[in-house]
């Protein structure tokens, strides 16, 4: 496999690792970048654009990140915070009237935020026309009771998350989620990551699909334990439930889903935009814009929820929005912020040692938030930082 693609002296683990990954981890088509303290260290892509196809992956290529999404939402939200325009500890029906349905008027924008909600499922799921519909997503979860008193327990809000995150958004700002992120985060920072992909970049974008991976070569442990087994199993379980409040599937390489904008799956963006993304939470990129005071940076990491997840079913631990290190997802060292795309991507930014981290892939394994090829990226980053 040829690698493609630039490391700074010193961050030559990671390129090998990265090539492993197409040589051992099933890998088909992916892109890493890594920056710090604002610079750009590493930049690499190898493999087909498409999962099912032979079309190179170029400098540029883009994919769906799933969940890696929610990361970029929840750092719209701290922005809004930081700009005084939202209050972290005020209820959610301050902005959003209709919240306050079905026992839900002291849900506060922190416990939104932070998997606390208690709505992660629906009684009536959507359709995929529905969910991206944001009207309809909206009203979904303002009328749907709590599965859990908020704030009194934590479980990941897989598809949920979508609709209270861009809904609170656009009753904060008066604009649609993927429209703000784009204005106010993205374009100043100039990362190519979107929520709602415009019909110009339509041909950068590659087919996503599954694949099958060896369990070995070094890769994180990942065989479930029987709990969360039977908890996949369940139709009336909190997870199944929780990840088929979308029913059915959508086809992720329809051009419809990749044009809405679902801020808890569907965020298109290249590793470079994710990584540099990331940076500009931590510091200044290139010399030039900062999102984050480091006020807010340190907000972003500080701990909401841990423990056992009512979804998740593993010990999972989240700031306001973004996952912290831990066991069930392990990022850069234990002071890191980030989230992972189920099966695949990864974005994250650690503060102490002034690195961000991109990794998108068109090829989606079984992994939840540890995907064996980003688990060993990051293990080759922190040889190369040691």
């Amino acid at each position: 496999m040829d690698v493609n693609g630039t490391v700074a002296e010193g961050f030559e683990p990671v390129r090998e690792a990265f090539a492993a990954n197409f040589a051992l981890l099933g890998e088909r088509g992916a892109a890493v970048a890594v920056y710090r303290d604002g610079h750009r260290v590493v930049d690499l892509w190898a493999g087909t654009r498409d999962v099912d196809g032979d079309t190179p992956w170029e400098s540029g290529t883009a994919q769906i990140v799933r969940s890696a999404t929610k990361g970029v939402a929840a750092a719209a939200l701290l922005l809004l915070h930081q700009r005084g325009e939202l209050d972290l500890d005020a209820p959610v029906g301050v902005y959003w009237p209709e919240y306050k349905a079905a026992g839900k008027e002291h849900t506060r924008v922190r416990h939104l935020l932070a998997h606390r909600a208690g709505v992660p499922v629906l009684d009536r799921p959507l359709t995929p026309a529905e969910a991206a519909d944001p009207d309809m997503g909206a009203a979904a979860v303002a009328a749907q009771a709590p599965a859990w008193e908020p704030g009194t327990d934590h479980g990941y809000h897989a598809q949920t998350y979508s609709w209270l995150t861009g809904e609170l958004v656009r009753r904060v700002t008066g604009r649609p989620i993927g429209e703000w992120i784009a204005e106010e985060m993205t374009r100043p920072v100039g990362a190519d990551l979107w929520l709602g992909l415009p019909e110009s970049e339509h041909a950068r974008v590659g087919r996503v699909g599954p694949v099958e991976g060896p369990q070995s070569a070094g890769a994180l442990k990942t065989r479930p334990k029987r709990a969360v087994t039977e908890a996949y199993a369940d139709p009336e379980s909190l997870t199944r439930r929780a990840f088929a409040a979308i029913t059915p599937l959508p086809d992720e390489n329809a051009p419809s889903y990749r044009a809405a904008a679902l801020a808890a799956s569907n965020g298109i963006a290249t590793a470079d935009g994710l990584a540099r993304f990331y940076a500009s939470l931590i510091g200044e990129v290139d010399g030039g814009t900062r999102l984050f005071t480091p006020q807010t940076t340190e907000l972003a990491r500080t701990e909401q929820s841990a423990g056992a997840d009512r979804v998740l079913v593993v010990g999972t631990r989240f700031g306001l929005g973004h996952m912290l290190h831990g066991s069930a997802s392990p990022l850069l060292t234990p002071t890191s912020f980030g989230h992972p795309g189920r099966g695949g991507a990864l974005g994250l930014a650690d503060p102490e040692t002034g690195v961000s981290f991109g990794y998108v892939t068109n090829g989606f394994r079984q992994s939840v938030t540890a995907d064996p090829r980003a688990q060993a990226l990051l293990r080759a980053l922190r040889s190369a930082l040691a």
